[in-house]
Order: C-alpha cells, then structure tokens, then sequence
C-alpha cells in the first residue's frame, strides 16, 4: 500500500507529461481550497471554460482538439476516480459583456466548483475601454463567487494579430490589475507562450493560419500546461493517491 502510495504521489508530482512537441513550460496557480475540498471529499468536479473563440476551439479541427475537452481528458488522467467534467461554455467573437450576459444560463446552470475565465481578446481587436472592461468582469467575478464558484482567470494568446492591435497592452495592464484587486488567480497565458517561444517552439507552431487562433497542437499545449497548473494547484495528492491505491488491484 505504501509503495503504491508514494508511487502515485510522485507520479502527481510530475503530472502532466506534456504532449508530444510541447515545451516544459510552466506556469503556476496558488492553491485552490474549493477544489481541494471536494477532491478530499470524493464529490464530483465540475469545472466551465467560459470564454469566446480561443476557448470554443476557432482555429482547431474540431470541438474534440479545443482546450476545454483535452484539459478534461488530462485531469482525468491525473485523477482517476474523481468523476470530473469540464463544459465548454466558449462563444466565438464575445465580448465579456455578452459573456457576463450569460452567466446564469450557460455557466451557473452547472452548479461548477472552478470557473476558468478566458476574456479580452475581442475588446483588444475592437479597441475597446479597458475600464468598460474591468468593471463588467469584477461583476461577473463576484457573482460566479457569490455562487461559490472558484475563478481562474486567463489572457489573450501571443498572437500577431493580437500583438498588433493598439489596445493590446493596455487590456494586458487591465486583466493583470483585476486579477490583483479582485484576489483572483491569473493563468497567464501570454507569458506561457513567451516561454514557449524561448524554449524553441515558434508562433506559427501552435497558430492557425488566420495569426489569431490556435492550431490543434497549441491547443494541446495549452490544455497540458493548464491542467499541471490545475493538478498542483489542487494540493491533495495524498487523497488521489489513496482512490487510486484503492483502485489499483490487489
């Protein structure tokens, strides 16, 4: 029982193995107690990506290669037993006052314990107000808490077109200070794909041809450095390790 034990502990350690061609960078989540919690407790996660068309899977071959359903199949893995389901609540060309528009419909109908939320992309692409933006999302946090959801928020893609446009950094500016008003974690994805890019694996390996959205492999990478974040995040490998033990024959 021990050695299957630590077996299982060291295995959450280094979990996920990356996809084939995906670098081994990182980027790290403080812990997160609600899901903590109901991993101790052996009840059902649910988890919502709520976003627009880089969490729909625009770009990707389809709805099977978008991060949302490879993000579930890797926390699967990572936690066997755990009945888990990651819904994709993703809406191509939204805006986050649609997204706050729906929340009731499309995310809090799922009664989730993590809400993992992709925004900004296409206020930076339609020059937007920042503080229009700002003011909305810390709506939209407070009642996906108020609900007693876990929030991760996430930013835009290091992609030319998004480079490009004149609002770019100041949404970067604006989802980093929410992040940090509004005690909530960010899963900078931007800084990801940086890393991504110094360890070697350029933009147009993990880009669609339109310079916007990402191909099926970056959306494996993407889903892969998520769900480690994800795994050490949820710190209780100790009770993984024992359904797993449990599993295990004997």
């Amino acid at each position: 029982m021990f050695a299957r034990v630590t077996a299982f502990l060291l295995l959450i350690a280094s979990y996920p193995a990356f996809a084939a061609g995906c670098p081994s960078a990182r980027e790290s989540l403080p812990p997160l107690l609600g899901v903590q919690a109901e991993l101790e407790a052996g009840e059902p996660l649910t988890i919502v990506a709520l976003g627009s068309s880089s969490t729909e899977g625009a770009g990707s071959s389809g709805p099977q290669a978008s991060y949302p359903s490879r993000l579930e199949a890797a926390l699967r893995a990572a936690f066997p037993g755990v009945e888990l389901n990651v819904v994709n609540a993703g809406r191509s060309g939204e805006t986050s006052a649609e997204m706050v528009a729906r929340l009731d419909r499309d995310v809090l109908s799922h009664q989730p314990d993590l809400v993992i939320w992709q925004a900004s992309g296409n206020e930076v692409l339609r020059d937007g107000d920042p503080g229009g933006f700002a003011a909305l999302m810390r709506d939209g946090l407070r009642r996906l808490r108020a609900a007693g959801a876990e929030v991760v928020l996430m930013d835009n893609q290091r992609a030319p077109r998004i480079l490009a446009a004149p609002a770019s950094r100041r949404f970067d500016l604006a989802m980093q200070a929410l992040a940090r008003d509004e005690r909530v974690p960010l899963f900078a994805r931007s800084r990801l794909m940086q890393r991504w890019g110094e360890e070697g694996l350029p933009p147009s390996a993990v880009l669609a041809a339109d310079d916007l959205h990402h191909n099926d492999h970056g959306y494996a990478c993407l889903a892969e450095a998520l769900a480690a974040a994800l795994v050490r995040s949820a710190g209780h490998g100790a009770v993984i390790a024992e359904r797993q033990a449990a599993l295990s024959p004997r």
